[in-house]
Parts: structure tokens; sequence; C-alpha cells
């Protein structure tokens, strides 16, 4: 039993370390999934909603410490309780998640290992059993440093936390794993399935079909509805309230699926896509963002303006609040809309900028490391 306890403490104490970490690198995107669990057609928690990022940093990082702490064999008894505690809470939310199919992805390993909902709860089984046999096998559990070498190795461990954090709040991820990554072109990642010459996920269309005379009901997909003539049959008619749409076969799914830009009611996506270059404020909420950041935007913007490059502002706030925050912070450039998700996804700043060459994501900026357009001309231009 002892190996086992062993082997249990070195799997869970790597696995939250690399879980914390992987989210450490990006607080913001996981600030945001804590924000689609906090909804109200989830768990209905909206007086979190504007404290989901020092959350989100609170549960990574002790993640990490929780992780360290039992590969160190440090405060067995309290680390043995908060890992199963937590355990416990993130196996029913993986579960409630994959049951009603609320949330898609539940951000264990952020956007570096995407995992569907029923994986999640997976491993969350996996590590329950192994923080169970932790747990109750704990005395086992021998400390792996004199207690001043464990001290400063977690205090080490939560500094590196904090620097970290630091980082990637006031910059931008250390590594972007997502569909919008420098070097990445959004044409390509909107590509279909059929395009690339791969199989597309298949759907089938569930019916609901009731019987007026006996009062019976059934589903049936709608290809045995067509092939089977129910259509015919006209006793059964179908509640077009209790359609469902069902996974068939997993196919391949285009990364990229909501880059839509409407700029006054007409949409510019593909404009914005084939111009030689062009940058991207990117705001998904502008009521969000710090008014000093403008006044380097403006700046920027009309540098780019003297030598013909566009710059174009995207936001998915209201109408309302852009033409408040255009009018008031003098703004020199224009603001699209676009969807709030996509925005978020693209760049992890708020505002952030990017600049794309027919498509191509060449770089992306947090607004504090914008740097002035001259030294930019110099070295990309």
């Amino acid at each position: 039993m002892k190996l086992i306890t062993q082997i249990s403490r070195l799997l869970v104490g790597l696995l939250f370390i690399f879980s914390g970490l992987i989210k450490l690198n990006d607080p913001m995107g996981f600030s945001f999934k804590l924000g689609d669990y906090f909804a109200a057609d989830v768990l209905n928690l909206p007086f979190l909603l504007d404290y989901t990022l020092p959350i989100a940093l609170f549960v990574v990082v002790l993640e990490v410490l929780l992780g360290v702490a039992l590969l160190l064999g440090l405060w067995k008894n309290l680390t043995a309780w908060l890992l199963l505690l937590m355990i416990v809470f993130f196996t029913f939310l993986t579960f409630y998640s994959a049951y009603f199919n609320k949330v898609t992805d539940c951000g264990c390993f952020g956007d570096a290992i995407p995992l569907t909902p029923w994986e999640s709860f997976g491993k969350d089984v996996v590590l329950t059993v192994l923080i169970a046999i932790i747990f109750f096998q704990r005395q086992l559990i021998q400390p792996l440093l004199k207690p001043m070498g464990s001290y400063i190795t977690l205090a080490l461990s939560f500094f590196l936390c904090f620097w970290l954090g630091h980082q990637v709040l006031n910059h931008l991820p250390l590594k972007d794993f997502r569909a919008y990554a420098e070097g990445k072109s959004i044409i390509e990642g909107m590509k279909s399935a059929e395009e690339l010459g791969f199989e597309p996920t298949q759907y089938a269309t569930i019916y609901t079909l009731e019987n007026a005379a006996s009062g019976e009901s059934m589903k049936i997909d709608s290809r045995r509805y067509i092939d089977e003539g129910w259509w015919e049959k006209k006793e059964w008619q179908i509640n077009s309230d209790l359609t469902e749409t069902a996974l068939e076969t997993e196919g391949y799914e285009p990364p990229i699926h909501d880059f839509v830009i409407d700029l006054a009611g007409n949409e510019i996506t593909d404009q914005v896509l084939e111009a030689d270059l062009i940058f991207l404020s990117i705001a998904y909420r502008m009521e969000k963002t710090e008014d000093e950041a403008y006044a380097k935007l403006n700046e920027f913007a009309l540098a780019a303006a003297d030598k013909g490059i566009p710059f174009l502002g995207l936001s998915a706030s209201l109408p309302s609040v852009v033409a408040e925050k255009t009018e008031k912070l003098g703004l020199r450039f224009s603001i699209a809309s676009m969807d709030e998700t996509a925005l978020k996804t693209i760049v992890r700043a708020n505002p952030g900028i990017v600049l794309l060459k027919k498509g191509l994501i060449v770089k992306k900026w947090h607004y504090q490391d914008l740097p002035d357009f001259a030294e930019l001309e110099g070295e990309l231009f």
C-alpha cells in the first residue's frame, strides 16, 4: 500500500502543478471559463461574475501550492483535506457540466489540452480515486526535505506564481495555444472541413413524435423519419418544441468560426482579412478598459494613418457605449463590432493590438507594450 500511496502522491502532485501553471499562463482565459460556470443558465451565481479574475488566480495558485506541498510531504493533513475537498467540488462541477451539456470545455488545462465535458469528468474521477488513497493513507507520507527546506521551496513556488501571474496579466501569455496565435492565418483557420478535404462533424436531428389518439410519444432521428415514412402517418405529429440536435460522428471543426466584423451595419470581414497590413485594437468591453490606454492608441493610429496603414477598433460593447467613449476620449479611429467571445479569444488584453497581413497574425501586443510606431516601422516594415 505504501508504494501505491507514493505513486498516487507523485501523480497527483505533478498533475496539480502542471494544471495550475498551464492556467496561470493564461489566468484571464480561465476567468472567462469561470464566468461561463457562474452564468444564470449554469450555476446561476451572477454576484461572482465581477470577481472571476481574482477567483481564477486564487484557484490556480492554490493548485500549484497544493501540488508542491504534496510532493514535499508538508502539512500532510491540511494538504490531504484541501485536495479532497477541491477534487470533490470539481468532480461534481464537471459531471454537472457534462450531463447537462452546459460548458463544453472545463478549462482544466487551459487551451493547451482542450477536453470534452465527459473527458474532464473522467479525469476528475481518476484523480478522486488517487486523492482518496492519499487521504486515507496520509500517515504513510514522509517529508521530502527538512522543514526549513520545505518552507523555502513552498515560498519560492508562491513567488514564482506571483511573478508569472503579474507578467501575463500586464503583458500577454508566455505561450499562446489559441487559434489566433502569432504566425497563424485567420483565413486558414476559418476554412471548412469540405474545403480542406476532411470529414466534417455530423449531427442528427432528433424528433419527438406524439400520437394524439393514444398519448404515446417516441424519439426518432430525421433519417429514420424519412426512410420509414413516418411523415405519412397522420396520427403521429412532431412536437417541434422538443426537437433536439445530437452529435452523430465527430469530425473536423474549424478552430475559427465567429470572426465576423460589422461596421455601421456593413460586414467588412473580407476587407480586413484581405488588407496588406492592418492594425486591430481589440477591447471586448470598452467600459472595462483603462481610459489612459487610448491616448497611446490614438497616437499610434495617427502614425499608422500617415503611412497609409488602416487602424480599426473592435469591440462587443453596445453602440451607445462606443459612441460615448469615442467622444469622451477623442478617438481617431473607427470602432466596429464583433462577437465578445471571439474578441476575448484573439488577445488576452483589454485593449490589445493585433497586426494582420492578409489575414496572417504577424504580431500581438498588450496595450502597455505597444512600441513607438517609428520603432515598429523599422522592425516590421
